[in-house]
């Protein structure tokens, strides 16, 4: 139950098998852009800021001409025409020229691996605006950007170098034509698709605004809401087939319009019916840019150095034209609200199945990345019959407002008395319709204003008749007005999600089990989805820009890595031992780890308030820990307590403090057993870990009184990792690190806080080996940092402090460094790589120390998925085997990049880890590199199976996200205590020591994270 805030599903292999860990989708982690490894395209409202004047019209050349289909290019050309280490430029404080210079007349410098730098997810130094790149095309800046499109991201951001006196290092290219070692090939199926298109095409990119007609009165700026943009627009384009070809054009919700032809430009009035009203806007229309094919396909071929992502943002809109007509799209998905039965989550929920579409650059060039997907809505349904489904008993004749009210208010709403398309949103309840009067106006000024009952103005206005008079009504208004509508008028809009934290026990598992189909069923769905007529393949709008997508996966040829030896103890000591060929899985029978801890003083602190089965479970927990290898005397005391001290940090801290006290402050361990997850967890480690100094292992009683062999097993192995044991090790050196020089791994991730907080600090964390060669005890250090903040600020600094710790240990500091960095997006390769992996070698750098390092950056939030192609070539499960890589086809042309899946994936569809090789001092060939990574993942300490995130980036991970409960916990506590101030929680969010989150010294040291 230890990372009991979050689970791991076991489909993307991030189960190690722990005690009591939920399984399920790795939610802590949120993205300003929620997909990440793919080209996407803007979300709906934001706009196009750039204005570019002086256009001729297109010359153009017939899109039906020449479709090209884009062959793989063969390994030569993948390489690029450098090979192995990149080249180090010492940067310069100057401004760079190669940056934010001007494309000239055809192409010229965008901001790629080369290209400024900034920070967050979803920023970085490719997080550049779409007016900016298109600026710099036209080479003029007169016209000031007014907002900034998202991050135009793609799955390929490895460049060539830019020119040495830009100061900037770039990745390594790819040192080999790929791995050649295996044990065995398999044929696979990816979920790319491949696409065709014309060369000579030529798009055009149009910025479009709206404004009302007449000012407002008080002559401030008018903002006009994007639903309103979208009508004005839809308007436009119906009342003028000929000049607006609906079919000729993709839109992206806001205010870009790609074109297949030349549209008319100008200032247009649009009437558009609002209600009973009619109300005039001037709809304008701007040519911003020529989007030319042909730079992508340079691009491919590798005769243009730089992404261009302008002509990739172009073509994401029009791929997703169709699927954008006919399903509810939410990020970078599209979900059908046609729904059955079995999809029904209750309380007015529903899952609802979609697919995730992303464009990638990859070696056999343009291709289409789609994925199932599903997630949970409310059902469009009548508001009473809603409410009847969320609130057990609720009924016309008693109701309680408060939870009514918390249930409604900020959903949307489409009302039934009246002809109108119009969404409403929900503001709060109102009076009942017989109570509630309002003054009614003539419009025409002849008769005076009267008071009205809304139960007789519906009678007389629209001749409908309010059937439940004593419900409130529904606050509907805007701007401060109010607009009272009865609930049995109102109808939920389709598409709203549900928040997944937001469901009970039951739906989030029906949920999650409807999230992990087997492999042939997922592909199955992803094939279905792809052909449907509401899918990315059909429609007429990529016809009519010359862009054919094979209907067809990409196959791709596989190879099974050696499973690696391992090194455990039986009776007469050390063993070799080879786990399971087929899942890569081994079991402790008959088995003992390598070092175990002996356990002296150790103590029970029971919030089960009696129902744990004391006298099964720790009797057969310290048996089970003896024959692992792990003495175990009995614990010093039992201290019984329930969950209600969980209510109050300061209770829990005395409770925690007393029996502390009472093991005379000499605790090695202390075992908690909890009747349920609670968010009072996040304060005990808190508390535990900063403040007083224990070790802790949280179960929870419902696995305990059952006590397995195989959950007391994990237990054990846990337990021991936290008090400094060493359960098992790798037999043989890793691959290339077989000299006798000391090597580290070092992991490091950032935490940050969920959607909706903008105040709470991010969390930066840093793990390293200490010990060499078996390389698996690891050292942690960590920072809370700026809000939303990617970079690690003082990464150079905690590596330092970790070098240090290595040095103080092994009386030598480490020769080889290994950088594995988790939880960055394709556009920050440029943060990591300049600024991040600057500041460690600055840091360290000192007294003629000089470290070889390697850095990799390991990716899961991707949709790439690998399917065997028959059960010949795949596990019983219907996955990939573990230690499955693929560094061909797939990958980028040139850069260092490959998937391996290394786990074995028991539920769902396995999710290969993409790994992306930024630098290199050691020139690891292909082989090399993949298979230590591959070995690595049979070193987590917790799990007899292998993992599918490379260690160290696994520990910074779990690292990160422990610091984040402390300040959620802390952050609770705030909050209570100073619920009778009236401050909002973004100015305590600020005021916060840092202090109060140190680690305490007694566990500096050891892996309490694990």
């Amino acid at each position: 139950m230890e990372n009991y805030g979050r689970g791991r599903g076991r489909s993307g292999g991030r189960t190690p098998g722990g005690p009591g860990g939920r399984v399920g989708g790795r939610g802590r982690r949120q993205y300003d852009d929620p997909y990440h490894g793919g080209y996407s395209s803007p979300p709906n409202n934001q706009s196009f800021p750039g204005q570019q004047r002086g256009y001729q019209p297109v010359s153009g050349q017939d899109y039906r001409e020449h479709p090209r289909q884009i062959s793989g290019q063969d390994r030569d050309s993948r390489q690029g025409p450098s090979s192995g280490q990149a080249q180090f430029v010492e940067p310069t404080r100057q401004p760079s020229p190669w940056v934010g210079s001007a494309w000239g007349s055809s192409r010229g410098s965008f901001s790629g691996v080369g290209g400024s730098s900034g920070s967050g997810r979803g920023g970085g130094p490719w997080k550049t605006s779409f007016a900016a790149i298109c600026s710099r095309n036209s080479g003029s800046g007169s016209d000031p950007p007014t907002s900034e499109l998202r991050s135009l991201e793609i799955s390929c951001p490895l460049q060539p170098s830019p020119p040495p006196e830009s100061g900037k290092i770039v990745p390594v290219r790819r040192p080999d034509n790929g791995g050649t070692s295996y044990v065995r090939k398999v044929h696979l199926l990816v979920n790319h698709f491949p696409i065709n298109f014309n060369r000579n095409v030529t798009m055009l990119l149009y910025n479009i605004d709206v404004q009302p007609e007449f000012p407002l009165k008080h002559g401030g700026p008018s903002r006009v809401s994007n639903s309103d943009i979208r009508l004005v627009k839809n308007k436009k384009f119906s009342d003028d087939l000929k000049g607006f070809p609906p079919s000729m054009t993709a839109y992206d919700g806001g205010k870009i319009i790609i074109s297949a032809v030349k549209l008319p430009t100008g200032k247009f009035k649009v009437d558009v019916p609002k209600g009973e009203a009619v109300k005039s806007y001037i709809f304008n229309v701007e040519l911003v840019k020529e989007l030319q094919l042909r730079e992508l396909m340079d691009y491919l071929e590798g005769k243009f150095p730089v992404i261009p992502r302008a002509i990739l943002q172009g073509l994401d809109l029009v791929m997703k034209e169709n699927p954008k007509k006919h399903r509810v799209q939410v990020g970078h998905g599209f979900y059908s609200m046609r729904y059955n039965r079995g999809d029904d989550l209750g309380c007015g929920v529903v899952a609802c199945k979609g697919f995730q579409q992303s464009l990638k650059l990859t070696s056999q060039g343009l291709v289409s990345c789609v994925d199932y997907s599903v997630l949970p809505f409310l059902k469009p349904v009548p508001v009473l019959q809603f409410l009847q489904e969320r609130l057990p008993g609720f009924n016309s004749g008693r109701i309680d407002y408060r939870k009514v009210e918390k249930e409604l208010k900020g959903l949307k709403v489409t009302v039934t008395h009246r002809e109108t398309e119009q969404k409403f949103t929900i503001k709060g309840l109102t009076g009942t319709p017989e109570s509630l009067t309002f003054t009614l106006e003539d419009r025409d000024g002849i008769n005076p204003p009267q008071m009205v009952r809304v139960v007789d103005y519906f009678r007389n206005k629209y001749s409908k008749e309010i059937n439940f008079k004593n419900l409130p009504c529904l606050d509907l208004g805007k701007s401060g007005k109010s607009n009272a509508v009865p609930m049995e008028f109102c109808v939920l809009v389709e598409g709203q999600r549900y928040p997944k934290d937001h469901l009970d026990k039951y739906s989030s598992k029906k949920l999650k089990d409807m999230s992990l189909p087997k492999p042939w069923e997922r592909k199955n769905f992803i094939y279905q989805a792809v052909q449907a007529s509401d899918g990315p393949l059909r429609g007429d709008t990529a016809c009519k820009f010359g862009i054919e997508v094979s209907p067809k996966m990409t196959e791709v040829v596989g190879r099974v890595l050696s499973v690696p030896d391992l090194k455990l103890s039986d009776t007469r000591g050390a063993c070799k031992f080879t786990p399971n060929r087929e899942n890569g899985q081994w079991n402790l029978v008959d088995k003992s780890v390598l070092q175990g801890k002996d356990i002296e003083r150790w103590a029970v602190l029971d919030f089960s308030s009696g129902s744990l089965m004391y006298e099964k479970f720790i009797p057969k927990l310290m048996a089970r820990c003896r024959k692992l290898g792990i003495r175990m005397k009995p614990p010093l005391f039992h201290e019984l307590s329930d969950m209600r001290a969980f209510s109050a940090t300061d209770r829990l801290r005395k409770l925690l403090n007393h029996v502390y006290d009472k093991a005379n402050h000499q605790l090695q361990i202390l075992i908690c057993p909890m009747t349920c997850k609670h968010p009072g967890y996040n304060a005990l480690k808190w508390i535990c870990e900063t403040q007083v100094g224990i070790v802790t292992q949280c179960c929870l009683i419902e696995h305990c009184n059952i006590s397995k062999d195989d959950y007391l097993a994990n237990l054990a192995l846990k337990i021991n990792t936290k008090l400094g044991g060493n359960n098992f090790e790798l037999f043989d050196r890793l691959p290339s690190l077989e000299s006798d020089d000391h090597v580290m791994f070092i992991g490091a991730d950032v935490n940050h806080p969920s959607p909706g907080n903008a105040s709470s600090p991010s969390v930066a964390a840093v793990v390293a080996t200490v010990n060499w060669p078996a390389a698996n005890k690891y050292v942690a250090r960590y920072r809370l940092q700026k809000h939303r903040c990617e970079k690690i600020l003082e990464f150079g600094e905690m590596c330092l402090d970790l070098i240090n710790k290595y040095a103080e240990l092994n009386k030598i500091k480490p020769k080889k460094i290994l950088v594995f960095r988790d939880g960055v997006s394709d556009n920050q390769f440029d943060m990591v790589l300049n600024e991040e992996l600057m500041d460690l070698k600055k840091a360290i750098q000192c007294d003629g120390y000089s470290p070889t390092i390697t850095l990799v950056i390991a990716q899961k939030r991707h949709h790439t998925r690998l399917f065997p192609v028959d059960e010949k070539n795949g596990a019983r499960s219907g996955n990939v085997f573990p230690g499955t890589v693929v560094d061909t086809t797939i990958v980028h042309p040139w850069g260092y990049d490959f998937y391996l899946c290394s786990h074995y994936g028991l539920l769902g569809t396995s999710k290969p880890t993409h790994y992306y090789c930024l630098w290199d001092d050691h020139k690891f060939s292909s082989d090399a590199l993949q298979k230590m990574i591959n070995n690595l993942c049979y070193t987590f300490a917790r799990s007899t199976k292998p993992v599918s995130l490379v260690p160290p980036a696994y520990y910074a991970d779990n690292l990160a996200y422990r610091v984040q409960q402390y300040y959620e916990a802390w952050e609770a506590d705030s909050a209570t205590s100073s619920s009778s101030s009236s401050s909002s929680s973004s100015s305590f969010s600020l005021q916060f020591d840092p202090k109060i989150f140190k680690m305490h010294s007694d566990l500096e040291n050891i892996m309490f994270f694990c």
